[in-house]
Parts: structure tokens; sequence; C-alpha cells
């Protein structure tokens, strides 16, 4: 059984406010969960968004636990346990994590990807880069985590610390040697990157989201920001320069600063030659390439990972090869093909700017016609967006059907009634109403005529449905492919 002392699981946290007991101790587990405490365990107290840890110190005490991690010491220390009064329990448990199985980070090449939109592109793209130039290679993403080819399932964008630290130290043991990962502004807020060594940072773009958690937007681009803020001097940072929050992310960072730009002049350049529904001709740094992406957004996204593939010593004389090789990650912007040539793309899009962008990305290929939008927004989260993705569904769309989209505990009713505020006459006219998804979608395609474009929005990947706390089995892509299958009947 492992056994560590509670001095080296803290030695690279250097906010330790006091310690009552024994410092020099071994605990046989790590845990901020007090149901899995088991004796001799070290118990770290979070005080988290649902609950606060502190309250169940008795508990884990009861249950064995040797040390206790806590902001906020309890009234009576028992004898013979460890109490680590820290400014940041959290915090702290980064850093106890990455202690704990070794600091996996810092064997790997790790790479983080934070931003409203495209992070799970990037680092998935990154991933199958490394893969393509012949090396092992890890994931964690929204869609999947991977331990070099191993699927593992995804929960969160960004896991505690302890299941990322478990996951590197597995990639770690499966001879990975690099490792690419979402960051999430709720991630870095909540110190679950910190204890993580990273070699690269790379920021994508900032629009309106997450507000229900952050309360304002400079919450929101703090959270981003903290992330850069922590990179050691020995990693690099890339920045969209064309976001008017790329400098900002490293105002204060300690890494060698990158831009990339498909605008004006950055370290990486990027232009598009030329858009059609099955793909591109982008030209980056001078040279031209033939991708299966379409679309301004996607043009940022490969041109952010040229430009960490570079960064990260991939082998240079093949990235632009294995650029064009790269295929669209599941559920972004995916294309079906009806027999009546009828195109459904299936998008994760689900913020006001993510709709905006897919749309003008459809409106921009030669030869559509009319795009008809099936839109939703999800329950429990920031109401102040919903009336501006309406807003731009219509702004891009010939017709808006608005729809349900994991409602959680909310009426689809009361959330659809959110989304028509501050609608005119004239908007209302090209809205359709329909609660039931599935219904939704299939309308959107019956409805559609030849060279028509129906946009899925929403989704993307995911395959449930959120309804009062149940997750019901549901994907926007088989409802395309029914309807497709249903020709053949």
């Amino acid at each position: 059984m492992k056994n560590i002392s509670l001095k080296e699981l803290l030695q690279s946290y250097h906010q330790i406010i006091n310690v009552y007991g024994d410092f020099d101790s071994c605990v046989s587990g790590v845990e901020f969960d007090s149901r899995r405490i088991k004796p001799g365990f070290l118990f770290i107290a979070i005080n988290g968004t649902a609950v606060d840890g502190h309250n169940f110190i008795p508990d884990v005490i009861n249950a064995g636990a040797k040390a206790v991690v806590c902001e906020i010491l309890p009234q009576t220390l028992i004898d013979n346990v460890c109490y680590i009064l820290v400014e940041s329990s959290a915090a702290a448990c980064g850093h106890i994590a990455s202690q704990w199985y070794g600091n996996p980070s810092r064997k790997l090449i790790l790479t983080g990807v934070t931003g409203t939109n495209g992070k799970t592109t990037i680092a998935t793209l990154l991933y199958e880069m490394a893969r393509m130039s012949g090396y092992k290679a890890g994931l964690l993403s929204t869609v999947c985590n991977y331990i070099d080819d191993v699927p593992v399932e995804a929960t969160q964008t960004t896991p505690d610390p302890l299941t990322i630290n478990r996951l590197l130290c597995e990639m770690v043991n499966a001879g990975c040697k690099y490792a690419f990962m979402e960051v999430s502004s709720h991630a870095a807020v909540q110190c679950r990157i910190d204890g993580l060594h990273f070699k690269c940072g790379i920021f994508t773009n900032l629009s309106r989201d997450h507000l229900d958690y952050h309360k304002t937007t400079q919450n929101y681009i703090a959270a981003k920001k903290r992330f850069f803020d922590l990179l050691p001097d020995d990693a690099v940072a890339i920045t969209n320069i064309d976001d008017s929050n790329g400098n900002v992310m490293l105002q204060n960072t300690k890494a060698r600063k990158f831009s990339y730009s498909m605008r004006t002049l950055a370290d990486f350049h990027g232009k598009i030659i030329e858009s059609r529904l099955d793909g591109s001709i982008l030209q980056i740094n001078g040279r031209e390439v033939d991708v299966m992406f379409v679309g301004a957004f996607n043009a940022y996204n490969l041109l952010a990972v040229f430009a960490a593939a570079s960064l990260i010593e991939l082998p240079n004389d093949t990235l632009l090869i294995n650029l064009s090789r790269l295929v669209p990650v599941a559920g972004r912007f995916q294309i079906f093909q009806t027999p009546s040539k009828v195109s459904a793309v299936v998008d994760y899009a689900h913020t006001p700017d993510a709709i905006k962008n897919v749309l003008d990305t459809i409106r921009s290929i030669q030869g559509v016609h009319n795009i008809i939008s099936v839109v939703g927004a999800g329950g429990n989260r920031d109401k102040g967006k919903r009336p501006i993705m309406t807003r731009e569904a219509l702004n891009g769309s010939n017709l808006v059907i608005l729809t349900s989209d994991n409602p959680r505990n909310e009426k689809p009713e009361d959330i659809i009634e959110d989304m028509k505020q501050n609608l005119t006459t004239q908007d209302t006219s090209r809205i359709l109403e329909i609660i039931d998804r599935r219904q939704a979608i299939l309308t959107a395609l019956k409805m559609a005529h030849p060279g028509d474009v129906v946009l899925i929005a929403g989704k993307g990947h995911e395959c449930y449905q959120e309804i009062n706390g149940v997750k019901h089995h549901f994907d926007d892509r088989e409802i395309v492919v029914q309807f497709i299958n249903s020709f053949n009947l």
C-alpha cells in the first residue's frame, strides 16, 4: 500500500497557514469526498458549489481519517489527527493530487486549451496530430478521454484534480509523450488545474457563456486568464489576437508569448482561400492546405492546432500533411446529406457567438439556398443569453424552430418564452415553436427543399436529453440518420 508523508504531499503548495499535529506522518490515501474516506486517509475539506466539505470533518475522523486539510479549523481538535490550515483547500487539492500520483504532468508535454468555443476541437485535433506523428498521446475532453487509443468516458469538460492526475498517471504508464486537455472556466476558478505543469496554453476566443455561475463577464474573463497566470516560464502561451480579450490573457503570464490571426500580422497567420460544404483551402503562413473543415471558426481552430503543434515540437515537415488528414470532431459542424439533397448540420453551438459563427459559415458556402435552424437553450443556465441566441438564429436563418434542449429542472415552455423576448411581429412570422425536439428536427428536415441547409444546434455530440434531473437517451445525429434511412423503406 502506498504511504506518503503530509509534508511531501504539500511541498509544492506554499499557502499553508499553520499545522496542528504531526506533519511528518504518512497517509495511505487522499480524498475530498467524505463518503470515500478509509482509515489512514487524508481528507481535503473543500467548500464547493453545492456542499461544504468542512461540515463532514467529524464524519471522516470517525471513519479513520488521519489528517485533514481545511480553511476553517474545527472547534475541537482530535488527538492523533493532523490538521493543516490553508488559504485555499481547492488549490491545495491540486498540488496534493499531483504529488500523490508522482507529478505525472511533468513527465508529459501537457497542452491546455481554454476559451468559450473551440476547446474540444483543438484539443482533439492536437491529440490526433500527435498520434499521426507516431507518438502515444492522451486526451481529456468534453466528448471522451483517451489513454493513448483506449477510450475513458468523460463526465466533465475538466475533471477534478484527483481524476485529472490519475488519468495523466495512466497516460505516463501507457508510454504517452503528449497530453492535451480542455481547461474550462469552472476548472480554472475552482483550482482544478493547480499543481499541473503545462508546457503549452491556448486561448481561442471569449463570448457570453456561463454567467449563471460567474455572474459577470469580468469574472468569466478572470477565470480564463487565471490559466495563463499559472503557466510556468518554460511554457508557451498562444493567443488569438483577433479576439478583443486575446492580449488580456497574456498580460501576466511567465510563458513565452505567441499569437495567431486571420486578420492581422501574427506569429501564425491564416486565410481562407476557398470554402465548400465538404471542406476548405486554407493558407497558413504562406502555404496552402486543403482541409476537411468548413468556416472561419474552424480556420481559427486549425490555425491554433498548427501553431501549437509547431511549438511543442511535432515534426514540422508533416504538419500540413497531417492537418489535411484530420476529420471534424463528432457533433462539431457534422454534415449529413439526405437523398433529397438537403444538408443537415449538427453542431454543439449553444452560445450566441457560436450560433452566429456556424450560420455565417453556412451562408458563406456557394450553392446554399435557405437555412432552417433548430435551436433551444439549456435549463438552469444563464437566462440572459436566451433571447440573444434567438436573435442570432433569426439573423442567419430563413426560418427558426425553437425547441427543447436539456431543460433540466425548468419547463421547456418557459425557456422558449425567454427565447422569444423582444421579438417583433416580423420576427415571430419566421418562428415555429415545437417543444418535442425529435419532432422539431423532423419537421425542419421535411420542410427543407433541395439545396437548403438544416442547422440542428445545441447538443452536438451529446446522446441524452436531461429532463427534471433525469437523462434520457437522445441523439440529434440518430434522428437525422433515421430520417435519411426512411427514404429507403
